[in-house]
């Protein structure tokens, strides 16, 4: 099972995130998030991290430009798309990144609010590489702390695309989440933190612990 570790903010949480198992380190590059860390502050310690880690930009309907400079000066292995981000807007962004001599892993997010929410997903399918559940809240992109219907991201699998789970987890119900859905990985932020800037060393530990078990 594979583990992200959203909202890093500094140097420490993301090391020992690497530390305790995680699989991939989310930087929150959205402005508007209470976990936003500017791609200059970021560039300060992310070079300081090891080679492995695989560092995933978060994007709020960014334009190609900002990911691109994202990816450049942060080294970003991954981008997350947690916006209103189109097919065609991927697929220019994807030729950009090429002509850039950078290929990326790209997660487009979708916020689950009952089963319309899935219809849009299959349109996706060709140009992303992940898709990434989280819960639906009229005025938060991401990182609510809130879990969804379950039952819903079983039935985004039937598109056939591997899924990350989000949305609410936290170490008490990661096992059970798992269980049910049996995801690629699964993703926190709030779950397994003191406030928005500063992740619970014990709650990450526990969480990766529970979900790699």
């Amino acid at each position: 099972m594979k583990v992200k570790i959203c909202g890093l903010t500094n140097k420490e949480d993301a090391v020992w995130a690497i530390n305790y198992g995680a699989d991939f380190i989310g930087l929150n590059l959205c402005k508007e998030s209470k976990r936003h860390v500017s791609v200059s502050s970021a560039s300060n310690w992310v070079a300081q991290l090891p080679s492995f880690a695989t560092l995933v930009g978060v994007f709020v309907n960014a334009t190609d430009e900002e990911i691109l400079t994202a990816v450049q000066k942060l080294n970003l292995k991954g981008i997350q798309l947690h916006g209103d981000e189109t097919p065609a807007f991927i697929s220019a962004l994807k030729i950009s990144l090429a002509g850039a001599g950078r290929k990326v892993i790209i997660i487009k997010a979708f916020r689950i609010k009952d089963e319309e929410s899935l219809t849009q997903i299959s349109s996706y399918i060709d140009c992303v590489d992940y898709f990434l559940l989280d819960s639906y809240h009229p005025e938060q992109a991401g990182g609510t702390g809130e879990r969804f219907n379950w039952d819903l991201a079983l039935k985004a699998k039937e598109a056939g695309k591997p899924v990350i789970l989000a949305g609410g987890l936290n170490p008490e119900n990661v096992t059970d989440a798992i269980k049910k859905v049996q995801p690629m990985a699964v993703d926190v932020a709030s779950g397994v933190e003191k406030s928005p800037k500063k992740k619970d060393l014990e709650k990450m530990k526990e969480f990766i612990r529970h979900a790699k078990k």
